[in-house]
């Protein structure tokens, strides 16, 4: 007999579950050392099911952190049994067998039980600055060959088994990273915050009580079943297809890797398949995910909702084994996020015709420029990292321009790292932050710009580069619009007088070596020449786009003092129009 479910109970643990992973995440960046948590967010914390759904997750951290916990769970439970947990176990796993990302994405998990019965996981999905091997920072780079080069690997192990610590296994965690008081620091606020969330759990199970409770979640997942495929059912039925692609690999190159999108819709149901997408890569840049596929739905039906297992259940996913985006371990995935946010995109602009009023342009689409630089501060003779994440252009919507200097759609509110902290904790000065005049792709609705961030190193150290492999296909517009400026990062030596560009990891450099991150702009929405001449004359204004560009591109005759000359725009507006091919040559140069 099923619990009485009435509409106030119900709307109180609806809102109850988000909030207590809200919770949990608040506890973890107050109680973390490392950078990548407390400031820039680069985590999530979660309620999972024994059956391995989804129930609740943080709002905020990182959005492609959404499809890969419950695989966890389900490996978990499958090596163990329901019997092989207990009160005070802890445990602690990154292992891309069943994980499928780098290894500095750590889980640590606790097992709730209700009058001892297991119902579920309280977890934490956290970036490590350090796992050993290549690892520093954010992760080694697409030249690492194999998991083993890239850190330790920890599967399914239990750091506390019924409240008591594996000191062994404690030991040998902290002998194999650089920064053991940062990494082991951050598992104790991961424990602490899957034992808060344990906590609150019980509270609302004692409440309630357990029928009502699962009741409840149950309930919760087929009311968010039911809105998206209410969104899905609107969009007209049929096949819609994009492709895009990275230039290389970073390892191999001149060879594309081909992202290709095929989205079915059939009266509310979702198919997204991309088989199309490149097989594994020997570089590291595989992944086993469901990310770009959850990401993208996510967005199209829902992004405002808390996300629950519900969110998903319309979704069919189709992603062959041996692809690219469900590598076979142990293929190396190190960089294994590079490409997630382009699928995203990707996804998203097949859509473009079936949801023309929705679909904005392409953003920079990628997981940077990352920020690392790592070292030995003479004076303190403390190792240190530099980490920040630094944002790039979106792309411009049916409605508006798109936002500048914002990480990807897989980043959810991930930040970048002041500039006070970085030099206040690193031997490092931050010579700018700036935004990059003339690197949004041009439209009725212009995209967001990119970003220039220099960085000077006071010390001898080394850097991580990441690949500029987006240069063959940038941030593209929509229904005429431009495309963006893709990014890239370039180093100028001391007595140097020019940057040079730079990718690969742990690249030494010496003591006042200078670093440019840049970050790509996003696409245009629109035909440039129908941009409103008061909205290109405020951008002249506002430095985000040149006087050149506003004539050549725009169509918009700025007098010296900046005001437009009404006429003279008409004029060359309608001499564009006649010599669209000169005009794009312009825009492309």
């Amino acid at each position: 007999m099923k619990a009485r479910l009435d509409p106030v109970t119900l709307e109180v643990i609806r809102n109850a579950l988000p909030a207590i992973a809200n919770e949990m995440a608040a506890d973890l960046q107050r109680t973390s050392y490392n950078m990548m948590i407390y400031e820039v967010r680069d985590f999530c914390t979660a309620l999972v099911n024994v059956d391995g759904e989804l129930v609740s997750q943080n709002v905020g951290g990182v959005s492609h952190f959404v499809a890969d916990l419950g695989v966890v769970i389900t490996d978990a439970v499958k090596r163990y049994g329901k019997n092989g947990f207990k009160p005070g176990d802890v445990l602690v796993t990154n292992h891309q067998a069943e994980a499928g990302q780098h290894l500095n994405n750590v889980v640590i998990y606790v097992p709730y039980f209700f009058k001892g019965e297991l119902l579920a996981f309280s977890m934490v999905r956290a970036h490590w600055i350090d796992v050993g091997g290549t690892s520093t920072g954010f992760g080694a780079g697409p030249e690492v060959p194999d998991p083993w080069q890239e850190g330790l690997q920890l599967d399914q192990l239990k750091i506390y088994d019924g409240g008591r610590l594996d000191g062994t296994l404690h030991r040998v965690i902290r002998d194999n990273i650089r920064f053991p008081e940062s990494s082991l620091g951050d598992m104790n606020s991961q424990i602490a915050s899957c034992k808060l969330g344990i906590r609150r759990l019980d509270e609302l199970f004692r409440k309630y009580g357990r029928d009502t409770v699962l009741g409840a979640i149950e309930r919760i997942f087929d009311e968010t079943e039911t809105k998206c495929r209410n969104v899905v059912a609107r969009l007209a039925g049929g096949v819609y297809e994009a492709e895009s692609f990275f230039d290389d690999d970073g390892v191999t190159p001149n060879e594309r890797v081909r992202i290709h999108a095929k989205v079915t819709v059939n009266s509310g149901s979702m198919t997204i398949d991309l088989s199309g997408c490149s097989a594994e890569r020997k570089a590291a840049v595989n992944s086993r995910t469901l990310a770009g596929a959850r990401v993208a739905y996510k967005a199209l039906t829902g992004p405002l909702d808390p996300v629950n297992e519900g969110s998903f259940r319309a979704l069919d996913v189709v992603i062959p084994e041996g692809s690219i985006m469900m590598a076979r371990y142990p293929a190396p995935m190190a960089a294994w996020s590079i490409f997630v946010p382009t699928v995203v995109e990707t996804i998203v602009t097949s859509l473009a015709s079936a949801m023309p009023e929705k679909i904005p342009a392409a953003h920079h689409a990628l997981l940077g420029g990352s920020v690392v630089f790592f070292g030995l501060d003479p004076k303190s003779k403390r190792r240190f990292v530099v980490q920040s994440i630094e944002g790039g252009g979106w792309g411009g919507r049916p409605f508006e321009d798109g936002e500048s200097a914002t990480v990807s759609v897989c980043q959810g509110d991930v930040r970048n790292g002041s500039i006070e902290g970085i030099e206040l904790k690193c031997p490092v000065l931050v010579k700018a932050r700036a935004l990059r005049r003339d690197s949004a792709g041009a439209g009725k609705f212009r995209g967001g710009l990119g970003i220039d961030l220099q960085v000077r190193n006071f010390v001898d150290g080394k850097w991580n580069f990441e690949r500029a492999n987006r240069k063959g296909c940038p941030a593209w517009g929509l229904w005429g619009g431009r495309p963006g400026e893709s990014g890239g990062y370039y180093l100028r030596r001391p007595g140097e007088s020019e940057y040079r560009a730079m990718h690969g990891s742990h690249k030494p450099v010496t003591a006042n070596s200078e670093v440019i991150v840049r970050t790509g702009g996003g696409g245009g929405w629109g035909e440039p020449l129908e941009r409103d001449p008061e909205r290109v004359r405020w951008d002249v204004l506002e430095e985000f786009v040149s006087k050149e560009a506003a004539g050549e591109i725009y169509g918009v005759v700025l007098r010296e003092d900046l005001s437009v000359d009404e006429a003279a725009t008409r004029a060359l507006r309608q001499r564009l129009k006649a010599s669209p091919a000169k005009r794009a040559s312009k825009a492309q140069a």
